[in-house]
């Protein structure tokens, strides 16, 4: 396990939930990797804590489909399927059209500047070559116009979605061809926005969507290709 992340303690949270709270993320953000196995009593050492709430947080991530229990070989961070993936990025498209709609509509002329710095924010931070600050700088822009779109309920069910993105979203992040794209996306949407041309930019958030999903899936075939790789000749090791 050679993951870089570490437990943040919080005074108003049980011990439990801060390991919790601590792994959750790790794997959101890909520190913990797909199909990586979490031995307990390392993860009880990297922490500082004993193996209890780490057994109680594997419990709790089982439940949320994050980890899986191997029989024999215990638990490990839970794959991103094609399924997975397809059922998260429908919702984020039905979604996201409301939102768009919304925003077309409301948005200010000082959430439409929100946005446009948003982008460039988002190209900004390309140059750093941080996944993790990248992904969020994409978050931040998808957020203002979320917030534009002034629908507490709509606001609240895509912040509930969005940890189970952001994993797709570091994924996508990879291709280092695919910044390069989003930024003309981003710049495309917010002028279709800032038009008020609703249908245009439905059109053009699905597409973003779309090369999102194709990229990953090109990320999860390589890295299958890779375990098996590696399967391969460990297997012709032990000969």
């Amino acid at each position: 396990m050679t993951s870089d992340f570490s437990v943040n303690m919080n005074e108003y949270l049980p011990l439990r939930d801060v390991v919790f709270n601590t792994l959750r993320q790790a794997i959101l953000k890909g520190e913990l990797k797909p199909g990586e196995r979490l031995m307990e009593i390392a993860l009880a050492e990297r922490l500082g804590v004993s193996r209890t709430p780490i057994r109680e947080a594997m419990r709790k991530l089982e439940q949320e489909g994050l980890v899986v229990m191997i029989p024999r070989r215990g638990a490990q961070v839970a794959n991103i399927t094609e399924k997975d993936l397809n059922d998260v990025l429908e919702v984020r498209i039905a979604l996201e059209n409301v939102a768009i709609e919304k925003a077309c509509a409301r948005m200010t002329e000082e959430e439409m500047r929100r946005l446009w710095l948003a982008a460039k924010e988002f190209e900004h931070t390309i140059t750093e070559g941080n996944l993790v600050k990248l992904a969020e700088a994409d978050v931040a822009f998808h957020e203002v116009i979320y917030q534009a779109s002034d629908n507490k309920r709509l606001i609240q069910v895509l912040n509930n979605m969005r940890e189970q993105i952001y994993r797709y979203r570091v994924e996508y992040l990879k291709e280092g061809e695919t910044r390069d794209v989003l930024v003309k996306e981003h710049e495309e949407l917010t002028k279709a926005i800032r038009e008020r041309d609703v249908e245009r930019a439905k059109q053009l958030s699905f597409q973003h969507i779309e090369n999102q999903r194709m990229a990953i899936m090109r990320s999860i075939e390589a890295e299958d290709a890779e375990r098996e790789r590696a399967e391969k000749e460990k297997s012709r090791g032990h000969r």
